[in-house]
Parts: structure tokens; C-alpha cells; sequence
């Protein structure tokens, strides 16, 4: 999915839990609703960073982040030119994901467990939502390279 689709998604599940769970305190202290809003949204647009290493690792260099050095208006317009086919995978991304919030979500309920239940939140919407933007378009693509095959362990 793209940063847009991802925002908007965000902003709707860390929304409806900030409204739904009683106030969200940080070491004692209440957080403003629109505060938790904002960094639940720009965690689950900017978990997506992680892509750029993926590339990195997979490719060996960092043309993807050159791209969008030199390109700035893509990485928020065009985002389907910054990476080549199977730079990042379906499967690396969404690896990746799960691990980075297995560390995350834990580590932020060390000061708040409302504050964890909605970054937690966001982000399995998150991966749920990448989980079917990649079936949808699997199955649009006749065949899938060997990095993008689910049946392909890599």
C-alpha cells in the first residue's frame, strides 16, 4: 500500500481506540487524543522505512534512497518508481514489519499500555492491509517473480 492509503487507515483505528479506550498517559502524565492520533498515524506510515534497508540488502547499494533524494516528489506522489521488482518482497516487507513492532509495541508499554494497545493496533492494521494489497495484486499478475512468489521461501 502506498504512505496516503496507510495514513488514512491509521488515523481511522488510532481514532476509534483513542475515543474508545479512557485518556492515554505517558509515565503518569495525559496525552492529548490528537497527540496519540498524530505519532499512532505517523508510525504506521513511517514503519515503511523499513523498505529502504530491505532494498539495500537485497540489492547491495542505495539507489532507492538516491531516488528519492533526487526525486522528493515521488516518495509522496509516484512511490511505485522508487523500487525495482523484487527489491524489497512481499514477504521480506512484511517480515520485517512484524519484527519491528514485536520490539516496538513492547518497549512503548514500558511507559504506557494505552499508548502500546494503539501503536499495536495501528500497526497490525497495518500489516493486515499490506497482507491484502499483496493477494489483490498476485493474483492480478499472471506470474510472480521468484522474490514475490508467497510459495517461494527465501
Amino acid at each position: 500500500m502506498y504512505s496516503s492509503q496507510h495514513a488514512a487507515i491509521s488515523i481511522v483505528a488510532s481514532s476509534v481506540l483513542v475515543y474508545a479506550l479512557s485518556p492515554i498517559t505517558v509515565f503518569g502524565s495525559v496525552v492529548p487524543a490528537v497527540a496519540v492520533v498524530a505519532c499512532a498515524t505517523a508510525l504506521g506510515v513511517l514503519i515503511d522505512l523499513d523498505h529502504f534497508l530491505i532494498a539495500r540488502v537485497k540489492t547491495g547499494n542505495w539507489n532507492a534512497v538516491r531516488f528519492c533524494l533526487s526525486h522528493p516528489s515521488a516518495a509522496v506522489a509516484d512511490q511505485g518508481r522508487i523500487f525495482d521488482r523484487g527489491d524489497v518482497g512481499a514477504l521480506s516487507r512484511l517480515l520485517s514489519h512484524l519484527v519491528l513492532a514485536g520490539v516496538l509495541v513492547p518497549a512503548v508499554a514500558l511507559a504506557s499500555t494505552g499508548l502500546a494497545v494503539v501503536i499495536g493496533v495501528v500497526l497490525y492494521v497495518h500489516v493486515v492491509c499490506d497482507v491484502a494489497w499483496d493477494i489483490r495484486r498476485f493474483r492480478r499478475e499472471a506470474v510472480p517473480s521468484p522474490d514475490e512468489d508467497p510459495h517461494t521461501l527465501r
